[in-house]
């Protein structure tokens, strides 16, 4: 999602899906430490393409699992992918969402993996979403810590430039898209839950040719290539420069793999008895 200021960006399933598992990796690990043995309602925020809610029901086939996300692509792929009777989606914004539109009963468990860092405000909605949970209902979420990486530094750095500041400078610099650990612990305290809070980085080893921008490609790009959806000139010449500031930045090792470190900030909160 993005500001009023610029067009939400348009997904990509495939491109996103081209680095699955180390992309699936950091769900995986967050869902490790959600403490529900038998959850009877499972919400998947920011579902995409479905690929990672279909895990949620596998996991815990008595529940009930919806997958939301504002993207239509990415529920339509999630769609042809269900296999699972009690697994729905909803194509709908979060920010607005509520579980009772699906189900006349509070979740057990509210994921939302790599989906916050698009919300402007997010914190806000922690004690939104914690008012939704059953007693000792789980909300658990993890975002990217790596702003200030050169995989987000190189694509700040050319939208601000003088040759595309005027038509893509607007929200370039999404430092301020995340909040510190202890920010998110904070918040999820006052917002009644137990919290546990952690940061992870990733030494992803990707192959082949540009990796790491075909890997933003699927993400961080994703403003800024539909801003120049109808400019293929424009769009060629700005992944040229971004491709080769990514090299500079992540040069290939002799083995020909090219290591690209991921922060991550993981959170899981807890609800307490019904008062």
């Amino acid at each position: 999602m993005a500001s009023a200021t610029a067009p939400a960006p348009g997904w990509d399933p495939g491109q996103y899906l081209r680095y699955a598992d180390e992309r699936s990796r950091p769900f995986f690990d967050l869902l490790a430490r959600v403490p529900a043995s038998e959850p009877a309602y499972v919400v998947d925020l920011g579902c995409g393409p479905g690929t990672l809610t279909q895990t949620l029901a596998r996991r815990w086939p008595d529940a009930d699992v919806v997958g939301v996300d504002s993207s239509a692509q990415m529920i339509a792929e999630a769609e042809s992918g269900a296999t699972f009777a009690r697994l729905t989606y909803v194509c709908a914004d979060l920010r607005s969402w509520l579980p009772s539109s699906e189900r006349d009963a509070a979740p057990d468990v509210v994921v939302a993996n790599a989906v916050l860092q698009w919300v402007p405000g997010h914190v806000d909605l922690i004690r939104t979403i914690a008012g939704w949970l059953a007693p000792h209902g789980v909300f658990a979420f993890q975002v990217p810590a790596n702003f200030d990486s050169p995989s987000h530094t190189v694509i700040r750095e050319l939208r601000e430039s003088p040759r595309w500041r005027d038509r893509l400078g607007d929200d370039a610099d999404r430092q301020a898209a995340v909040e510190s650990p202890e920010a998110y612990l904070e918040a999820m305290t006052a917002a009644g839950l137990l919290p546990d809070v952690w940061q992870t980085t990733y030494l992803h080893r990707l192959t082949g040719a540009d990796p790491v921008l075909e890997w933003v490609k699927g993400t961080a790009l994703r403003p800024v290539l539909t801003a120049l959806a109808d400019d293929p000139d424009a769009t060629a010449e700005f992944l040229a420069a971004c491709a080769a500031g990514l090299r500079t930045a992540y040069p290939a090792g002799p083995d020909g793999t090219t290591v690209f470190p991921f922060r991550r900030t993981f959170a899981v909160g807890q609800a307490r008895d019904a008062a």
